[in-house]
């Protein structure tokens, strides 16, 4: 399906790829994998011809279909459905041309409507919809009425609806929330064609891609399998690498050694001669060099507190004189709890960390708090809140006015902030580094607590691993929100559900949890946990009927 030789591609003063080459089998889903700013995006500009190589080859048969997920759908206002199934774009040719054909044709176009199962696609399309958090009031909606986040939403179901023969998704999980991303993992896996994803979702790469390629020093290297798999592999090689050279170094200094002790004698001069020639010819062997990822700086509070940090008893929450956003919460947070908080956006999770956070009040119910609790909160808002025109260093000065400025920068490099990027506007600093930087001062104080709503947004994935080791040493209690599934399963002990205006513990884990947003999104029913607080409040609104009664 896709075809790269030999590929050179320079461009803004350096170099992407220097005679790259990879062939795709057919079907197939590959990841696209390497660190950030390696050219991953840029070989989908390439692939796309929105940029041209230098030299070099990418064939792709002349009658493939490629669809990019790559910005928001227009608001427009045509309805969410009509806007899903004019994707399909020989559907929706045949179904105009259904008007105005002359009777002979007529046979011809349904006979290929119906080869291509046009009457299911309503269906398929609302299906799509439905498992990327789209409700079925949504489906009659104009585009026009969606926010930038949802229309994103729009393009991704558009895309698979249409099944192009190569699908091109540039971290199609940024924009969903947990349940949508699991929904799209197990999408991935039984796509029927040629689909090249970039991630720095570990568990969607493990489990929904058939290779991994992964782009270094120019080049592209194929290997089979998800994420783990490439993983060991790679561990493999540079270690078969490192030891081959190894044996070539000694090899070079043994006939180095011959040459040098009888170079000069007559006798020896043939055999020297032969050692110069064998010599010459060994290649070097280029050793690959792992760069290395700063650590995220969680330190742990100082003085533990009593249990419990935080205890909700029929606490209610919402916004100004709207209804409630969250009712009857019965929650208790200990000092070493590790809640992951799941549920669909919308259903009331950022609402909850404003509350734990202090920064929402309850409406009614009663709230227990620690008078010492100390929270650290990081919100991906946070990251577009910041001023565009400072720095690293005057955000630090800020936070610490007491502190040197030597202070300050050994702060930042322990961050993963070096020096050359301290003085450097926000503005010009990836989504990585001002997420690492706001992580690191959100847990500078040592706080009890660690609010932590989407922190891996801007994150590729070494980075993650960083961040899941520091919450593993971290001895504070945490709050997850976040779509990474990885990041979920091995941080969280415990599981919370936001859904039905309220938030309960889930029952099971969340191999549980995928398999409940499977079959939500295939029409199943509730979790256990939900029907059982359904169950409550209905008991609750009953008693309270009839008290007024």
């Amino acid at each position: 399906m896709l075809q790269i030789d030999s590929l050179v591609f320079n461009a803004w003063g350096r170099q992407f790829f220097n005679r790259a080459s990879v062939s795709l089998p057919n079907p197939s889903k590959v990841s696209l994998v390497g660190r950030n700013g390696v050219g991953k995006s840029t070989l989908f500009k390439l692939i796309k011809g929105e940029l041209q190589p230098d030299s070099g080859e990418i064939s792709i048969p002349k009658a493939a279909r490629i669809a990019a997920v790559d910005q928001e759908h227009p608001a427009t206002d045509v309805t969410l459905l009509e806007t899903i199934l004019a994707a399909d774009a020989e559907r929706a040719t045949l179904m105009a041309e259904l008007e105005t054909a002359e009777p002979e044709r007529m046979g011809d176009i349904w006979m290929r409507l119906i080869e291509i199962d046009a009457d299911s696609a309503p269906s398929r399309a609302a299906e799509i919809l439905n498992g990327l958090g789209f409700s079925t009031e949504d489906l009659d909606r104009p585009m026009a009425e969606f926010s930038g986040g949802w229309r994103m939403r729009v393009a991704l179901a558009a895309a698979l609806f249409s099944e192009p023969d190569l699908l091109l998704l540039d971290e199609p999980t940024n924009y969903l929330d947990l349940e949508g991303a699991l929904w799209l993992e197990a999408r991935l896996e039984r796509y029927p064609h040629c689909a090249l994803i970039i991630s720095h979702d570990r568990e969607l790469l493990n489990n929904s891609v058939d290779f991994t390629l992964h782009v270094t020093e120019g080049k592209l290297e194929l290997y089979t399998g998800g994420y783990d798999s490439f993983e060991h592999q790679r561990a493999e090689k540079i270690r078969l690498q490192s030891a081959t050279r190894a044996k070539q170094d000694a090899e070079r200094a043994h006939l180095q050694s011959f040459v040098d002790r009888f170079k000069a004698s007559a006798a020896k001069a043939a055999q020297a001669q032969s050692r110069v020639k064998r010599l010459a010819k060994l290649t070097p062997i280029e050793t690959t060099i792992e760069a290395q990822v700063a650590p995220f700086i969680l330190p742990s509070p100082q003085r533990p507190l009593a249990p419990p940090l935080l205890r909700l008893e029929n606490v209610d929450v919402g916004y100004g004189d709207d209804p409630a956003i969250l009712k009857d919460l019965d929650l208790r947070l200990d000092v070493d709890d590790r809640i992951g908080l799941l549920g669909v956006n919308g259903a009331g999770k950022s609402t909850f960390a404003k509350l734990v956070a202090g920064a929402l009040q309850a409406r009614s119910g009663r709230e227990s708090r620690s008078a010492r609790l100390e929270v650290g909160w990081f919100h991906q808002h946070q990251i577009e809140a910041l001023d565009p025109q400072q720095t690293p260093l005057d955000i630090m000065r800020e936070a610490r006015p007491t502190d040197s400025d030597q202070t300050h920068r050994s702060k930042l490099a322990q961050f993963g902030i070096h020096f050359e990027k301290q003085g450097t506007k926000v503005e010009a600093l990836s989504g990585g580094e001002r997420a690492r930087l706001l992580l690191n001062m959100v847990a500078m104080s040592a706080p009890h607590l660690l609010i932590l709503d989407e922190p891996t947004n801007h994150l590729d994935i070494d980075s993650r691993r960083a961040l899941l080791d520091a919450l593993n040493e971290y001895e504070g209690a945490v709050l997850l929100i976040t779509h990474d599934r990885s990041l979920m399963e091995l941080v969280a002990d415990r599981l919370w559900l936001a859904s039905d205006n309220t938030i309960v513990p889930f029952d099971g884990d969340m191999d549980d949890y995928a398999r409940f947003v499977i079959e939500r999104a295939r029409g199943g029913t509730a979790a256990p946990s939900q029907r059982a607080a359904k169950e409550k409040r209905n008991k609750k609104d009953k008693k309270e009927k009839k008290k007024k009664s």
